[in-house]
């Protein structure tokens, strides 16, 4: 298969001929980025005012002859870089310019949250360091991502995914959680400040016995959180009871579970993607037996619901490139597969990272700021830089139990009054024009090919 690559900058290409369409279907390849490092993490800004704005992770195992080797720990030094672009489709000589880039630990996985927090963007990190990270978007002359809390989850740990609980669509008035998983087969459930954006550990717990691929919430009830692990499980937890054993178990997958998401516009459906080359669909009210089973020949690493289009998932999957399933007649016809409306696969590489934009041709010319927007002195003199406080060091957060954080303060008043502020001003953040809704820009990135694809696809 000829390859699609385009520099940085180039003209627009068609997709190859080769690939497959749903009738009616056409797109376009618009940019391909060199991102020097492999790439297996991408993510659309979701906030009104700042979906132009795209995320790229990269991860770089450095190699023996680059660095002082030791060769009594035969440890891997891994690593990262996180970019963020500017999208302007009406550019024609570069859809994408970037705006910032930041030198880290290797990046395994990101996501923004779903609402604002202090009034900014979000971008919570996963490295291969065992931390999460939370940095703010800035914004002077250029936007820039800067860290504003971290917390190590683990020695010796790569911190492998995060999840927000914010995903559902509408508005969002519970406590702020993140769940994360990790290479020891741990999950980890946090917290997050809302006045300083600290992170508090609520819980850890063993949940499989290799990798923790994979950790995600039901989004429609938080409570909830799925994870899928090395050793081919796929697990539910509910975290308002003991968790030393979970709410079920599935062995339905017969490998590895790589990618779990909740659908943000239907209730109990949640989807799933495993190196067994499946994506399977459920209705979390019976996890016995899956309502589709869809082979993508690809190992299934990430798996992203449409943001307006509930029945469409598009999915990383490997080297066999992505795909957009249409999941409608699954889900209201009662067939046990999804149709493949578009398929492309680069040769010799594996697309790790794929979402959607949440832009649609029309919602570009909306102003981009819709929120008061704080300066990075702003920020710094409101004290968000905290620095934070580690379980069993003196004045740290002491965990009783699930959702029980005690730090010696009351902020129930804090939290109640953060929380009527951010509902006031976060109603329209879910809001998402629907004109021209049939056409969709979506980014992929491609692990060896070092590169960062963004297309636009049409429906007829």
């Amino acid at each position: 298969m000829a390859s699609c690559r385009c520099p940085a900058g180039s003209p627009s290409a068609e997709f190859p001929q080769t690939e497959v369409f749903a009738p009616g279907a056409h797109g376009r390849l618009l940019q391909t980025v060199d991102t020097e490092y492999t790439a297996d993490s991408v993510e659309w800004c979701p906030l009104e005012g700042y979906r132009h704005l795209l995320a790229c992770g990269t991860y770089q195992l450095q190699k023996p002859e680059d660095r002082a080797y030791d060769s009594e720990s035969k440890s891997q030094t891994r690593l990262g870089r996180l970019y963020l672009y500017t999208f302007n489709e009406e550019n024609s000589a570069s859809v994408l310019v970037e705006t910032h880039r930041r030198d880290m630990a290797a990046i395994l996985d990101m996501k923004w949250c779903h609402i604002p927090v202090t009034d900014h963007p979000i971008l919570g990190l996963a490295d291969a360091g065992g931390s999460l990270q939370l940095l703010c978007l800035m914004d002077s002359k250029n936007y820039s991502l800067q860290p504003v809390s971290s917390l190590v989850l683990g020695e010796r740990r790569l911190a492998l995914s995060l999840d927000w609980s914010t995903g559902k669509m509408g508005r969002y008035d519970q406590p702020l959680k993140i769940v994360s998983s990790d290479s020891q087969g741990q999950l980890h459930l946090l917290t997050v400040n809302e006045a300083s954006l600290g992170l508090q550990l609520v819980d850890t717990w063993q949940a499989h016995r290799f990798e923790a691929w994979i950790a995600a919430f039901n989004y429609w009830q938080t409570e909830v959180i799925y994870s899928g692990g090395d050793d081919g499980l796929l697990k539910g937890w509910d975290t308002r009871q003991q968790l030393c054993s979970p709410l079920f178990t599935s062995m339905r997958h017969s490998m590895g579970v790589c990618s779990i998401q909740s659908n943000p516009h239907q209730e109990y459906i949640l989807a799933t993607g495993s190196y067994d080359q499946h994506v399977l669909l459920w209705d979390t009210r019976n996890m016995m037996q899956p309502l589709a089973d869809t082979p993508v020949q690809g190992g299934v690493w990430r798996l992203k619901w449409h943001p307006t289009r509930p029945h469409l998932l598009l999915a990383a999957c490997m080297h066999s490139g992505y795909k957009v399933l249409n999941c409608q007649a699954a889900l209201e016809e009662d067939q046990n597969v999804c149709s493949v409306s578009l398929s492309y696969v680069q040769s010799n590489s594996l697309t790790y990272g794929a979402d959607w934009s949440w832009l649609s041709p029309k919602s570009r010319l909306q102003p981009l700021q819709q929120t008061p927007f704080k300066s990075e002195m702003e920020v710094k003199s409101a004290n968000l830089l905290p620095k934070l406080k580690h379980p069993g060091t003196p004045g740290a957060t002491s965990v009783d139990h699930v959702g029980a954080v005690d730090d010696g303060e009351d902020h129930d008043a804090e939290s109640r009054s953060l929380q009527v502020a951010r509902r006031k001003s976060c109603d329209f953040h879910f809001s998402l024009n629907t004109a021209n809704v049939d056409t969709s820009f979506l980014a992929t990135c491609l692990f060896y090919g070092h590169a960062l694809h963004v297309w636009k696809w049409k429906m007829s």
